[in-house]
């Protein structure tokens, strides 16, 4: 057959009648056409990269490189102990024997999960630092793995930390990763044990559109949309909680630890004076064998994960046609922590040699750029990241007129190309926003373009907040509020309006005599954990983890057709 297909090149006629005969031979759709492209879209090809290499200028002996070693590895070890802060709640309940208790969500997401599978947890600094306490993992774990083959996200109660309650923060958890779900079409399954909202902060987590219900509704829209909902009920699901496996497409419960009621037993004893236990109010024997609120039994916790497996291997999910992912090539230099250590600038002041890091990113440390000498201080242009095509916007300085408008440009040719969107941003804080005569017009109406341009592509968008993410330019580079599929912060970001030495040089010109060091340490406290703490990013990840969490939100994004059996369902969820 290959000696068939480099015929058929060669005429145009004999060419259209072997398209013919391939359309009517399915089975063989894995046909390779010659210089390694594909009939069949999904499969890995051996295609070149054609693009030049990244030009490397980085001298990792210097004096400057050493200076900026010191300060980031101090950083990232901060990044380091955080997380080991939060996984230490699992170590307190590991020590006990398995015979004595339940599984950690961990634990359970092993089981759940592919063997090959990585995990990519997200958000998990969330809810620390709030003005409620800290609640770590914000009282609920999401994660990206593969189940049975399958690509899934899972929102998981956290028993570990106060029974798996339901914060404010861990409603917006929850809403999150039904977000997730939707953009990229991810199957969402639900690990429930929780004794429902925290009432003391119940005008928070109860009333209002994006509270608690919202996340029933939302149940309802996805399974419209055709993207499956599955539930494991594996501890108590009370009063709202209950709702989660009922709304879900198929749920499983665990015979002896699963329980499903609007009431309790102490509630059903104050209200009407009965005594009866969680099983027999609301087990797995009533709910299987009485109500069918639930469809799978199951003796235990090992064998509801089992089950769960088995449910998703049935979904016959529908795999996106089309694509162009070639074979992975690792960078041509190097992306470990100490060589990005030495490679970010110390202070924010300094300027990013953007490129360097683009080129520790990329296959082969290729990239092929686009306007290269217009609008320098936005670097754009083609690259592949594990083998997937990508249209990369990396900042290298304030977002000028030309650089907005090449942006703008650039984002509707990746759009039209159907290329997915790779944001690096690092947006300094533009004082002139905040001074009495404001940015140049023309400057404003063409952040006004990119932004538009931004909001109205249909092509995934992943952003790496690397430092600032200041002002409007953050907005024209994809931030949080122009919806990226994902979004993620290195230990080295700032979100907010402008910096705090910007801030606090306008604040003393209109004649504000405040302390400013109390000021300004407090403004840098908040634009450094505000975002990770109330889950305005997608967690906070080290440079050197940033290709491999690029790649599998890149699949994430492209795995599943985005067409939907109910099309009139398809915009209900926002």
């Amino acid at each position: 057959m290959a000696a068939v297909s480099s015929r058929v090149e060669k005429s145009p006629r004999m060419l259209r009648h072997f398209c013919r005969l391939c359309a009517r031979w399915p089975h063989h759709s894995n046909i390779r056409w010659g210089r390694g492209r594909s009939l069949s879209s999904g499969n890995v090809t051996e295609t070149a990269n054609p693009f030049p290499v990244i030009k490397t200028t980085f001298e990792p002996g210097s004096n400057v490189a050493q200076r900026n070693l010191a300060v980031n590895t101090e950083i990232f070890q901060k990044v380091t102990e955080t997380r080991s802060k939060i996984l230490s709640l699992d170590d307190r309940v590991t020590q006990i024997p398995r015979g004595q208790r339940k599984l950690t969500v961990r634990e359970k997401i092993s089981l759940l999960k592919d063997e090959e599978s990585a995990v990519l947890e997200l958000s998990m600094f969330a809810g620390l630092g709030l003005p409620y306490g800290d609640i770590y993992n914000g009282s609920n774990i999401l994660t990206l793995v593969k189940i049975a083959g399958e690509l899934c996200i899972i929102s998981a109660n956290d028993w570990t930390f106060k029974g798996g309650t339901a914060y404010p923060i861990s409603v917006k958890k929850q809403l999150r990763a039904q977000e997730i779900s939707k953009q990229n079409r991810l199957p969402c399954v639900y690990i429930v044990d929780s004794g429902g909202a925290f009432l003391p902060l119940q005008e928070d987590v109860f009333p209002d559109k994006n509270h608690g219900g919202r996340v029933f509704r939302n149940q309802a829209v996805l399974t419209g949309m055709g993207i499956p909902q599955i539930a494991v009920v594996c501890g108590s699901c009370t009063a709202g909680g209950a709702y989660i496996p009922t709304m879900s497409d198929e749920a499983v419960i665990v015979k002896g630890t699963g329980s499903l009621y609007l009431g309790g037993p102490p509630l059903v004893k104050a209200a009407t004076g009965e005594e009866i236990d969680s099983e027999a109010l609301g087990g797995a024997d009533v709910h299987c064998g009485i109500s069918g609120c639930t469809d799978h039994y199951a003796e235990s916790e090992e064998v509801a994960y089992d089950i769960t497996r088995r449910i998703v291997a049935s979904l016959n999910l529908r795999r996106r046609d089309g694509g162009s992912r070639s074979q992975p090539e690792s960078p041509l230099y190097s992306g470990s922590q100490e060589d990005f250590a030495r490679l970010i600038p110390a202070t924010s002041l300094d300027s990013w040699p953007i490129m360097e890091v683009v080129a520790r990113l990329v296959d082969g440390s290729r990239f092929h750029s686009f306007k290269e000498k217009y609008g320098p201080t936005l670097a754009t242009g083609f690259a592949r990241i594990d083998g997937h095509l990508v249209g990369l916007l990396a900042s290298n300085g304030e977002l000028t007129t030309t650089a907005a408008t090449k942006g703008a440009h650039f984002v509707r040719l990746c759009t039209l190309r159907a290329v997915p969107l790779v944001f690096l941003q690092n947006t300094p804080s533009d004082a002139q926003f905040l001074s009495k005569t404001g940015n140049d017009g023309a400057t404003v109406k063409a952040r006004a373009q990119m932004m538009a341009a931004i909001a109205c592509s249909t092509v995934p968008k992943i952003t790496i907040v690397l430092g600032g993410s200041y002002g409007p330019s953050s907005y024209a580079m994809c931030g949080r509020a122009m919806q990226p599929n994902f979004l993620f912060c290195w230990p080295h970001s700032r979100v907010g309006v402008a910096s705090p030495e910007d801030i606090l040089q306008a604040s003393a010109e209109q004649g504000d005599q405040r302390d400013s060091t109390e000021v300004v340490a407090r403004l840098q406290a908040e634009e450094r954990e505000h975002p990770s703490s109330n889950l305005v990013n997608d967690g906070v990840i080290l440079p050197q983890e940033t290709r491999q969490v690029l790649s599998q939100c890149l699949e994430a994004c492209q795995l599943y057709s985005q067409e939907a059996p109910l099309a009139a369902a398809t915009n209900q969820l926002s």
